[in-house]
Parts: structure tokens; C-alpha cells; sequence
């Protein structure tokens, strides 16, 4: 197949100048697809020739100008032969960066997504967590893997990403590593968000994965039941680690916050509501949303419990709150000795949350509110599992459902 490769001078009228002069630009093509950048000087639009692509004249002012944009194509034709001698990938947008002189820094997709978490690492606690900063070292992880597997190389020059880059990553992700969809989403979502960073800083001129689809399978999340959770509370327990963990975790169960919140949450968030009674007023460290709750009496008794306990103390925080993987482990055992068939997570208190509020009838809106949600989608999903429940349940029974004054047809 023949490469073809064209230049091309023309006004962008969109950017006309007050002194009423047009930007000319330059535009670069090779194989259909175009780089424009500009050309660094403008012109009267009455004086520009289009099917020339020149200025219009003989004067002094317009010959200097068109011997410029003849010194730009020689250029630009120079700089193509460059990258064929080079052996390099030729594109549109390679040639474009070749004649700008962009630094060559950071034009491969692997040192691109190291430099996004480069500079996201020095934002932690300035709008991102260190958990957003883990997960993108996670994607990173794959994608090296991806492109040994797929390219039989060590790296991708950001010229030759494409919509099959994406869709390669995609079906590698499900069938060679066992991701599962969701998860994968999110990984897709990271390369995007690196891919954009590119575009963003003109090392490409757009995301050619944007028209990449995605779609989250609708997972049916796991909560405990009013009565679970009342279980829970009576439950005698020995250990003071476990009493300790499982007092914890129901908490987030009444109040619907999440590992990271009540770990961070100090005795300065419980304040007084709007009605006169104790709530806790603060923001979610993920999305930084602002969250009002009002506190069920259980939850204020648990806050009491804990307020003079040395690490609540020592840390100014209202409970003393383990690492994530350690709540975990012991909430297995918190399981075990409730009598309880489901796998306890300090995240699965937050479900428990939100399905026991919708379950008593307190508003969607209101629920999203209180889970400090950017988007109602986010809560719905909520809602989707109370209807399967239901479903469940009246399944359960629909055969047992009384015929009574069902006359025999026939």
C-alpha cells in the first residue's frame, strides 16, 4: 500500500485577530490523517489566494511572507525524509513534532501514564487519595504486560496508539488476565484519561479511542437486613479486638461512611443539625462531596463508647480504627461468631447503608445525599438491589398464593 503525504496552507477563520487579520495554518496529511498547527503569521483574508494557498500580490510584504510558508514546506518535507531515514513510525502528527522540535520526553504511552502518576503522587491530599494514585499503578502494571504480549515490546510511541490499541488492551484484560468487566471499565477509563493528557499537551491531536464503548455490568452488591445488623449489636463478644472492629463496622452499617471516612472522622464533625440533634457534618475524602447525616442513637452510643479510648485519644479521631486489610480479617471472624453466611467488608457496611434507608422508604435523593454521591446513577444502583430482592422473595412464595374464587374456566 502506497503512503501518501500532502501540506497544506489555509486561514482559520474561526481565530480572526481584532486588528481583523486571519491565523494561516498548516496542515499536515499522511495516509488521511491531518495534524494542523500554526503557521505564525496572518493575513487580510481579501489577500490570500485559497486555490494557491499564497498571498495575493507582487509587493515587497507579500513576497516575504510567501517566501516563509516556501521555507515552512521545504521544511516539513525535510523533516518526513528524517523519520523515514530513522526508521521511525511515520504519522501526521510525527511529522508535526518533528519540525516543532517537541522533546521526544515522554512521547511513549508507558512513560506518559508514569509521568500522570508522577504528578498525581505529589496531589495526594490536594484532590487525590492515595488509593486513586495505587490503582492507576495497577493499570500501569497490565498495560506493560498488554504491550509484551500483544507488540512484542518493551514500549508504545504514542503516534501509534489507535482504537485498536484500546480494544487489544480490552480483550487481553478479560481473556488473558480474567479481569471482569467492571474492573477492566476502570482500567479502560485510566487509559483514556493518559491518552487525554496527550492531547491535551499537543502530542496528539486527538484521542483516537474516544469512540471506544463501555458498559458496567449491573452487579447485584451484598448488605445485611435489619435484622443482621440488630444480630450484630446483641451479639456478646469476648475479644475486645472483635467488639472493637464490630462496633466499628456497624457504624459505617447506621451511617453509611466508608473505610477511609471513619477512619479520618474526629470529634470536631459531630456537630448540631438543622432539627437541634447531633449529625456528623463532613466531606468524603474520595470525591470530596460534602455530607450531612443525621446520627441514629445506637451510632451516638458507639461514639460515646470510644471517645476516651487511648488510640481515639492519642489520634484526635472519634474511634480507633484499624488498616483496611485488618478490619477485614477480623471482620471474618465477626462472621463466624454472629452465625452469619456472608463475606463482612468494611465497603459492604456502606450497602448496608444505603439499601436500609431506601428499604425504609427515605428518598432517593435523600440516600444519595447522605452517601455523599456526585450522581444519582450511583444510587440507583441501590435501588436495582432492593428490586431483586423483592423478586426473590415473592418468587419464594408465588406458588403458595391462595386461588380462592378462581372460577374454572370451560
Amino acid at each position: 500500500m502506497k503512503n501518501t503525504f500532502s501540506i497544506l496552507f489555509y486561514l482559520r477563520t474561526s481565530k480572526k485577530k481584532k486588528n481583523g487579520t486571519t491565523p494561516i495554518y498548516v496542515r499536515v496529511t499522511v495516509n488521511g490523517k491531518r495534524s494542523d498547527f500554526s503557521a505564525k503569521r496572518s493575513i487580510d483574508v481579501l489577500k490570500w489566494n485559497k486555490s494557491k494557498a499564497r498571498a495575493k500580490g507582487t509587493n515587497e510584504v507579500t513576497r516575504i511572507l510567501n517566501i516563509y510558508l516556501d521555507t515552512i514546506q521545504s521544511q516539513i518535507y525535510e523533516h518526513h525524509q528524517q523519520l523515514i531515514r530513522r526508521g521511525k513510525f511515520v504519522s501526521a502528527v510525527a511529522i508535526k513534532n518533528s519540525y516543532l522540535g517537541l522533546s521526544e520526553e515522554k512521547k511513549t504511552l508507558l512513560d506518559l501514564f508514569q509521568y500522570h502518576i508522577d504528578s498525581i503522587t505529589t496531589l495526594i491530599g490536594k484532590g487525590y487519595v492515595k488509593s486513586t494514585v495505587t490503582k492507576y499503578k495497577t493499570t500501569l502494571k497490565h498495560l506493560k504486560a498488554f504491550i509484551k504480549y500483544k507488540y512484542k515490546s518493551d514500549d508504545l510511541h504514542l503516534i501509534q496508539v489507535s482504537l485498536g490499541t484500546i480494544t487489544a488492551f480490552e480483550h487481553y484484560l478479560k481473556t488473558v488476565q480474567g479481569v471482569g468487566i467492571n474492573c477492566t471499565n476502570k482500567y479502560l477509563t485510566h487509559f483514556n484519561k493518559v491518552v487525554n493528557l496527550a492531547v491535551a499537551n499537543d502530542w496528539l491531536d486527538k484521542n483516537p479511542c474516544l469512540s471506544h464503548k463501555m458498559k458496567n455490568e449491573v452487579v447485584i452488591k451484598e448488605f445485611l437486613n435489619e435484622f443482621e445488623i440488630q444480630l450484630m449489636i446483641d451479639k456478646e463478644i469476648t475479644k475486645k479486638r472483635i467488639v472493637q472492629v464490630r462496633d466499628i463496622f456497624v457504624f459505617c452499617c447506621l451511617t453509611g461512611l466508608a473505610f477511609i471516612d471513619v477512619k479520618n472522622l474526629t470529634p470536631v464533625d459531630v456537630k448540631r443539625g438543622v432539627n437541634g440533634k447531633k449529625w456528623l457534618l463532613t466531606n468524603r475524602q474520595k470525591t470530596g462531596t460534602q455530607t450531612h447525616i443525621p446520627l441514629f442513637p445506637h451510632a451516638l452510643t458507639l461514639i460515646d463508647r470510644y471517645k476516651n479510648h487511648p488510640e481515639s485519644v492519642n489520634n484526635g479521631t472519634v474511634f480507633p480504627v484499624l488498616s483496611n486489610q485488618k478490619m477485614n480479617e477480623y471482620l471474618k471472624e465477626v462472621a463466624t461468631i454472629c452465625g452469619l453466611d456472608k463475606h463482612l467488608t468494611m465497603h459492604l457496611a456502606r450497602h448496608t447503608f444505603a439499601t436500609y434507608t431506601l428499604t425504609k422508604g427515605v428518598p432517593i435523593e435523600t440516600v444519595a445525599k447522605l452517601m455523599g454521591h456526585n450522581s444519582l446513577k450511583t444510587t440507583q444502583i441501590y435501588a436495582k438491589v432492593i428490586d431483586s430482592k423483592i423478586a426473590v422473595d415473592i418468587d419464594a412464595i408465588i406458588d403458595d398464593t391462595p386461588t380462592i374464587g378462581l372460577k374454572k374456566v370451560g
